[in-house]
């Protein structure tokens, strides 16, 4: 998969997102300032989410549209985007910025139209929102613009899985990534389960990755482990500002601790390969080896106590210790010496 100038997938680097969300707060300088922000925190991409409150919900005050059981206990739905959204006269304004801070830059659409609005931007990728993962018709359109498009998992069971990828194939479109996602604000960590990460990139072969709303930088290093390629985090400029999503959200300096260790933990982590690095060989030095313990003249027998197998490394492999024990020496050996023939 490429997205804008990088690729992801195989041994390239893990592709890190900052999500932007809604913690703009309704400032489009703080937007621009978060930008600049998440390209010194070492972000590869800044992403947005596209909607209004009429193209992703009713303006209703019917029981069914208040938010229960959430951080946003008790507000309207329609409220709640109406404060979150960002607004697409921006989005031009935006992109830019961060083209020219060299992130790459796109969006979760949540209807048709916001499709068609970033298509007009030339938008590298798209991002299917979790509680977007049902909605058939959207990833169907989405799909069809030929773009990579990677889908979250947070409220997806396996059949809902399945049912997004078939959409995608209907549409000609092969190049999909699925997030692992757990849809809480903020998620227990308890409930990351990121052996899930491993699990779908083997189960449907895509790439696979993490969408993280846990708290702190655990669950990415462990799906960094688990084989993940994406990481997306929530990503502020400054908590103090508030916000929706300013609770489970990163700031500068928690991104840039994430962003080491996960590149770390990508080191770390390596290749399959049992040769040895120069500087690993150099190791061999403290391996064990055999040496003469105890002055031996020639003809004397070879035992366990003139002849042993210890630190350091530059005589005769101890597997032949077995060989020379109960045989006769050739020659006069003197203590120390490194035993060898």
């Amino acid at each position: 998969m490429k997205i804008g100038n990088k690729y992801i997938g195989g041994d390239n680097a893990i592709f890190i997102i900052a999500e932007l969300s809604a913690n703009h707060n309704g400032s489009i300088e703080t937007a621009l300032k978060t930008i600049k922000a998440a390209k010194r925190a070492g972000a590869d991409c800044i992403k947005l989410q596209t909607y209004t409150p009429e193209t992703i919900t009713l303006d209703s005050q019917k029981e069914d549209f208040l938010i229960k059981g959430t951080i946003w206990e008790g507000k309207n739905l329609y409220d709640l985007y109406q404060e979150a959204y960002t607004p697409w006269e921006w989005h031009k304004t935006i992109f830019e910025a961060a083209s020219e801070e060299g992130l790459i830059c796109f969006s979760s659409p949540f209807d048709k139209t916001a499709v068609d609005f970033l298509e007009d931007l030339k938008v590298p990728a798209y991002k299917i929102a979790s509680f977007e993962i049902t909605d058939i018709p959207l990833i169907e359109y989405t799909a069809s613009k030929g773009k990579p498009v990677i889908i979250s998992t947070g409220i997806a069971e396996q059949e809902d899985i399945e049912l997004a990828l078939d959409a995608c194939h209907r549409m000609g479109n092969k190049d999909i990534a699925l997030l692992k996602c757990t849809s809480s604000y903020p998620a227990p960590i308890e409930e990351a389960n990121m052996i899930m990460v491993t699990d779908l990139a083997e189960r449907y072969n895509v790439i696979s990755g993490l969408s993280d709303h846990t708290l702190g930088s655990t669950v990415p290093i462990v799906a960094t482990a688990m084989g993940a390629k994406i990481i997306e985090k929530h990503f502020i400029l400054d908590k103090s500002i508030g916000g929706p999503d300013a609770s489970f959200s990163m700031d500068e300096q928690e991104f840039t601790e994430m962003v080491k260790a996960v590149r770390e933990a990508e080191k770390a982590i390596g290749q399959v390969d049992y040769r040895l690095t120069e500087k690993q060989k150099k190791g061999k030095d403290f391996s064990r080896s055999l040496y003469i313990a105890k002055d031996i003249k020639a003809g004397e027998v070879f035992t366990e106590k003139n002849l042993r197998s210890i630190r350091p490394g530059f005589g005769m492999h101890p597997k032949y210790l077995k060989d020379f024990l109960g045989k006769r020496a050739n020659k006069n050996w003197e203590k120390g010496e490194r035993f060898s023939q």
